[in-house]
This record gives C-alpha cells, structure tokens and sequence, in this order.
C-alpha cells in the first residue's frame, strides 16, 4: 500500500489528502505523521525525497512522489470515482492557473508565518509583513470576483488549491479577516468546508514526532 509521508498542519498535505478523498483512495493509502522543519533536514526523509519536504507518497513499486501537484496529479490518474481534477484543454489550464493561485497564498502565507511568529520578535520585518498583508487582500479581491467563474465550472484542482488555502488562513491568521467585504467567496468558501472529503482533513495542531 502507498505510504504518504504526512502531517495534520501542512497545508500542502491538506490539500493531497482532499484529492486522494475525493478519488476514493483513502482506504489504499497509509499515512505516516513526518515532521519535516524547513530549518532542520529530516535525514530519513531526504533518503526518499531529497528536499525533505511533505507530502511525500511512496508507491508499492518503490517510485516517490513529490510534491501536492504531481500527488494529485496521481490521485485524479489512480481514482476510479470522483470528480475530474485535471481536465483537458482550455479547462484545464484554467484549473491548473487556480491551482498556482491557491499554491501562491500558501506560498505567501508560510513564510509570513515564519516572520511574524517563528522569529524573534527583534529581527522581524515589518516591511515583509506588511507586504505579505498586501499580497494576501490581493489575492482575495481577485478571488472575490472570481467566484461566478468557479460557481459555472465541476469542482477540480483549481477549487481544491483555492479552498485549502482559504481554510489554511482561518488556521493560521484568523484576526485577518480574509472574509471581511467579501461575501461571495466567504459563501463559496463555506460550500467547500462543508465538502465530507474537507471535513474528514482538518488542521490541527498535534505533538511533533522525534526525528
């Protein structure tokens, strides 16, 4: 059986786990929580995957996956029920242009994160905070008017990417109010939260393992 390296805080693992649900893998893959720091290279991880990043999916005939696009990219060609997350043609590059955007949040909210939480409150920029405070209205006032385009469309990786990263928000940096003037994608949000394979997938914060 697949091995997905894995871990309740990571938004990237989050957002593998609600394409492997909605393909109804969940039962044919094992989870192993893996602490992997950005600061502190898990040794036994970069054995499998040298960026000593998750997720990471090993197969049962010893090939490695990475990263959450290429494991979805997995989960849509292995399912055999759920939704298409890869369309062909001009859906899919539209849906795989969502998903950079989703992909894009995390990649500013991780690092602001860090900045803001992670580093000693003397070293912290608030320049960079500022900008990624910036960033992210940026993006929701994108996402805002770009609701009626993910209402016309079937749910794929461009929605999954989108609502994780919303969710990781809420996890992370609920005092930013990303609903706030924002009511149509704070609706649309809501219709995704309530999707059983989200449901099944919270964030939480948990004991970290020894390495």
């Amino acid at each position: 059986m697949p091995i997905l390296h894995w871990s309740p805080r990571s938004p990237y693992v989050r957002k593998a786990m609600v394409a492997i649900r909605e393909k109804g893998l969940a039962d044919r893959v094992t989870t192993l929580r893996t602490q992997a720091d950005p600061m502190i290279p898990h040794q036994g991880l970069m054995a499998i995957n040298p960026l000593s990043k998750i997720p990471t999916l090993e197969l049962e005939d010893g090939r490695c996956l990475f990263d959450s696009h290429v494991i979805c990219r997995w989960a849509d060609m292995t399912g055999g029920t759920g939704p298409r997350l890869f369309p062909d043609g001009a859906a899919g590059l539209e849906a795989e242009r969502d998903e950079a955007l989703g992909t894009g949040l995390l990649d500013v909210a991780l690092p602001w994160l860090v900045e803001a939480r992670m580093r000693p409150e003397a070293q912290r920029s608030a320049q960079m905070i500022g900008g990624y405070r910036t960033k992210l209205n940026r993006i929701a006032d994108w996402l805002e008017t770009h609701v009626p385009r993910l209402e016309q469309r079937p749910f794929d990786i461009g929605h999954l990417s989108i609502g994780v990263a919303l969710s990781y928000l809420d996890f992370r940096f609920q005092d930013e109010g990303w609903r706030d003037g924002r009511p149509r994608l704070a609706a649309w949000h809501r219709g995704f939260a309530a999707r059983p394979s989200v449901q099944a997938e919270p964030f939480r914060d948990d004991p970290r393992p020894a390495t």
